[in-house]
């Protein structure tokens, strides 16, 4: 009994510190304190900093990310949302192409300026295969960062960079 006491109490003290560091949202949506995003609730116009998945070179999994005010200095900034309207999991590379093909024809419209041009790139995030079969996940986010690893500040949208 005394083990079943502890580990509800580790339980709930890991729960705890999980809301505890959550990002906080306003009452339009926008992040206005720092602190963790569930990937698969990240929005539109939200900023967010690296993490050591994102910057391997393979990929990794996401499951969560640094979510920042827009208005304090970030890595990335999510320009896109969306579902990818493919029937099976594409076969090697196809998956990443698809992705940054995706991204790529929805960044003129958010920055304001075609991508060959911009001194922004995408980093896109996609479905694993394991979490295409195990979670029916299909979404894919688009972000764009400063191509020079400086930090942006305020929205990228409609900035012509």
């Amino acid at each position: 009994m005394k083990n079943l006491m502890i580990y509800a109490l580790i339980g709930l003290g890991v729960v705890a510190y999980n809301v505890s560091m959550q990002a906080d949202r306003d009452a339009t949506g926008a992040i206005v304190t720092e602190g963790s995003v569930d990937a698969f609730t990240i929005r539109v116009g939200d900023c967010f900093n690296d993490t050591a998945s994102i910057s391997t070179a393979d990929g990794g999994e996401v499951s969560s990310l640094p979510a920042v005010p827009c208005s304090e200095p970030h890595d990335n900034e999510v320009y896109a949302v969306f579902d990818l309207g493919v029937s099976e999991f594409p076969e090697g590379n196809a998956m990443s192409e698809m992705a940054f093909d995706a991204c790529r024809n929805r960044f003129e419209s958010f920055v304001g300026i075609d991508y060959g041009s911009s001194a922004l790139d995408i980093l896109a995030l996609y479905p694993t295969r394991e979490s295409w079969e195990l979670q029916g996940d299909r979404e894919v986010v688009c972000a764009v960062f400063e191509m020079n690893a400086k930090k942006l500040t305020g929205s990228a949208r409609n900035t012509s960079i």
